[in-house]
């Protein structure tokens, strides 16, 4: 799915990668969009490993940490060869509006997503590190909206500048360090 996307990738193509005979996956799953939403739900676990990697380092500040976790982020995209995006947000483009079941699972995901950055941004403003012109949960939002879309830009130029144009305006505005 992160190659063919969720369209392009057929139940034959997935029983062909696996090596496994195609009854092994109808006895697994449903359907492809059963098999794509248990996709996501162990890609998102991963996910969440790496926002707590970066957002539980107390070691940094909150807005070091927010920071962090971008640049996590941009390094595995570039050992991928900024190719492969984020399967979160490709689903999001692709199945949203072709699969109910996923679409809310990727509402839920976003919803879920959103929380400890919000709470780290909460940090940050209460710390005097950021300004609190909006409320956390908003500016969480943006910013996982807002990288999703550096990510889609990133795909098309095959290289890093999207993501870095995106880490630098956005910390030279939205989480501007107050002095």
């Amino acid at each position: 799915m992160f190659r063919t996307g969720y369209h392009g990738t057929s139940v034959r193509d997935v029983v062909a990668a696996a090596g496994a005979p195609q009854g092994s996956f109808t006895n697994h799953f449903r359907s492809k969009e059963a098999f794509a939403s248990e996709v996501l739900e162990r890609y998102f676990t991963t996910v969440k490993g790496l926002v707590a990697q970066a957002l539980d380092d107390s070691s940094l500040t909150p807005r070091a940490r927010l920071k962090r976790y971008l640049d996590i982020i941009t390094g595995r995209l570039e050992t991928d060869g900024f190719c492969r995006g984020c399967l979160i947000g490709d689903l999001s483009l692709e199945a949203s509006g072709s699969s109910e079941l996923l679409r809310t699972q990727l509402e839920t995901i976003f919803q879920e997503w959103r929380e400890p950055f919000a709470a780290c941004i909460a940090e940050a403003q209460a710390a005097g590190e950021i300004a609190a012109d909006f409320e956390p949960h908003p500016l969480a939002g943006f910013l996982l909206a807002s990288w999703q879309g550096a990510m889609l830009r990133m795909k098309v130029e095959r290289s890093s500048a999207a993501l870095d144009r995106f880490k630098t305006i956005v910390f030279q505005t939205t989480f501007k360090e107050l002095s």
